[in-house]
């Protein structure tokens, strides 16, 4: 899981949720390509009612698009642990490209 932190008047809630759906494929469960089990789920996860109305508002409108029903889950948020050090900035560590976010595409 990770946390974003984000200031509202930089970049929109609905922008977060259009590049989290873009970033990967929400209608594999439990798994992103060959990375499989639990920690690869996808799932919002709120803090808001406004926020959750605009989660779900944004699954139907790519549900409808890719034709089928979503693996990702919509839930309250739950208390946010950070991770041992180990797994900090994996990626980097182990000078493995991320994955790479979108630019913005309009609108903030």
């Amino acid at each position: 899981m990770i946390r974003i932190e984000y200031d509202p008047k930089k970049v929109s809630y609905e922008r977060l949720l259009e590049v989290f759906w873009a970033i990967h494929d929400p209608t594999q469960f439990n798994r992103q390509g060959v990375n499989i089990g639990n920690q690869y789920r996808s799932v919002i996860f709120f803090h808001t009612e406004e926020q959750a109305r605009a989660a779900r508002k944004s699954y139907d409108v790519i549900a409808k698009e890719k034709g089928q029903a979503l693996a990702t889950q919509i839930l309250e948020a739950v208390p946010f642990f950070m991770a041992e050090d180990y797994h900090q900035q994996y990626y980097s560590r182990k000078g493995v490209p991320a994955c790479p976010i979108p630019p913005k595409s309009g609108g903030g």
